[in-house]
């Protein structure tokens, strides 16, 4: 079962950067399942599914902050029973999913002011920017097609069913349509501890349009998505470019909106972030 969560996330193209963090919990909560002599055999094989997990998507600091802070709760727990820490896991991935849940619903109540009668570029289908639309919906929406997996045409029409005004645009036009635009909004598949964005390719390249016309580029981010380590450090992700810390005005979490450079100090005061990934060997 580990083998085949691990295969589809190395193979998915269609969900976002949400939805693989759920389903590498899910997956970690079936192996903690599986009979174990005490605490201590239950956590190693939780850290190396994890460690399988965490690699499976290079770029998406969803699935290793999601599985960090799992193995982080666990692994201050291992003196307990074998049958004690398979409780404890299940109900922190419980509470791991529900507090997504609720970020996502911070994020929404944080950005209502912003989009408020405001015409709206995003890129990709981001869950979270979904969520903040449909909580606030903008005078209008401009989406981009997001080539090659063409994930936007999926989500302009989910928003369209959800009642809003929305454009589909190719994404060699979409800088243009920054002219017309008074907020770019992404979401994120990492921030890094340096306020460098990763997300899907063609977002830093809006991000320059945006710049460029004076519109404020914001990225819509739950705290599990921020990654520990510099951009520099971390491992290549081809799918996905690099937008840097200048050309954003604001990573906005659920535990507030942030300058770039401010992430960083986010970070460092996010315990299950720094343990998380220690156990996970990344950074």
């Amino acid at each position: 079962m580990l083998g085949e969560r691990v295969d589809e996330l190395r193979r998915d193209r269609s969900h976002g950067a949400s939805w693989m963090a759920r389903r590498a919990i899910e997956a970690l909560v079936e192996v903690a399942e599986q009979p174990a002599a005490d605490g201590e055999e239950l956590l190693g094989r939780l850290v190396s599914a994890g460690r399988e997990l965490a690699t499976s998507r290079a770029g998406v600091g969803a699935i290793a902050g999601a599985v960090g802070r799992l193995l982080a709760a666990a692994g201050r727990h291992a003196q307990l029973d074998a049958d004690q820490l398979q409780q404890l896991v299940r109900e922190e991935a419980e509470s791991l999913l529900d507090g997504r849940n609720r970020a996502a619903a911070s994020i929404a109540i944080q950005l209502q002011e912003r989009l408020a009668d405001a015409v709206v570029l995003t890129h990709s289908a981001s869950g979270t920017v979904r969520e903040a639309l449909v909580h606030t919906p903008p005078a209008r929406v401009i989406c981009t097609v997001s080539s090659p997996q063409d994930e936007g045409r999926a989500f302009s029409e989910e928003l369209r069913g959800a009642g809003l005004e929305v454009e589909l645009v190719e994404d060699d036009k979409a800088p243009r349509e920054l002219e017309w635009a008074s907020l770019l909004l992404v979401g994120a598949d990492t921030v890094f501890r340096d306020g460098t964005l990763c997300n899907k390719s063609g977002t830093r390249e809006l991000a320059e349009a945006a710049a460029d016309e004076s519109v404020p580029a914001i990225v819509a981010c739950e705290v599990i998505k921020l990654a520990p380590m510099d951009a520099a450090d971390a491992p290549p992700a081809p799918e996905f470019d690099l937008t840097p810390p200048e050309l954003i005005d604001r990573v906005v979490t659920e535990e507030g909106a942030y300058l770039a450079e401010e992430i960083r100090a986010l970070v460092d005061r996010t315990p299950f972030l720094q343990e998380g990934y220690a156990l996970l060997r990344l950074g």
